[in-house]
Parts: C-alpha cells; sequence; structure tokens
C-alpha cells in the first residue's frame, strides 16, 4: 500500500503539496468560511442584495414623501381643495351637474401600459 502510494507521488509531485498538513487545514478553514460559518461569504452576499434593495426602497419612498408634502404644501388654499375635490372625487356643488367623459383611446393606451408592466 505503502509503495502504491510512493509511486504515485513520485508521477505527480504536486501531490505531495497538496498533502501537506497546512495546505489541507487552509483548504478546511477556506471551505468552513465560505460555506458553513454562520457569516459564511454565501449569507453576506444575500443579505447585501437585501440592503441593497431596501436602500432602494428608501430612496423612492423619500422621493414620495418629498411629492406629497407638495402636494399637502398646495392644497393648504380652498381654492386647491376644491379643485382637488372636483378633479379626484367628483365632487360637485348643488347647482351643477358634472359628466364624466371617458374616450376608448386613452382605454386602448392606459391597456397597452398596463401590459407592460
Amino acid at each position: 500500500m505503502k509503495n502504491w502510494y510512493q509511486n504515485l507521488l513520485l508521477n505527480h509531485p504536486y501531490l505531495k503539496f497538496l498533502g501537506s498538513r497546512y495546505t489541507l487545514v487552509l483548504l478546511f478553514f477556506t471551505i468552513w468560511m465560505l460555506f458553513l460559518d454562520n457569516q459564511s461569504y454565501l449569507d453576506q452576499r444575500v443579505l447585501n442584495k437585501q440592503i441593497d434593495e431596501l436602500e432602494d426602497n428608501k430612496s423612492y419612498y423619500k422621493k414620495e414623501i418629498k411629492k406629497d408634502e407638495q402636494r399637502i404644501k398646495n392644497l393648504k388654499s380652498p381654492g386647491m381643495i376644491e379643485r382637488y375635490g372636483r378633479e379626484k372625487y367628483y365632487m360637485k356643488r348643488d347647482s351643477e351637474d358634472v359628466y364624466i367623459i371617458d374616450i376608448e383611446d386613452d382605454k386602448i393606451k392606459d391597456s397597452i401600459e398596463n401590459a407592460k408592466h
């Protein structure tokens, strides 16, 4: 059995380096840190992707907050409140009639845009 091992080492001298205990310990340590540890490289990649997604969400919501703050500032005057109520909720005064005209071209454009998203 030992003769077989010596012949193998003579034919392939790089196996002597790979069979060294230092190389084996280094290999074990590397595998342990990459795959088996609680803070492994693979887990860190997943966590970094989640952090990137959350940071993107954070910037999106900050932009939306700024837009909403601007809308709130615009709604401070009574005229703008009335306009918003008329446009958004189709509110009217008692002496008025409101007609909603729905154009087919707009429906087609909206359905095409919704299909793209």
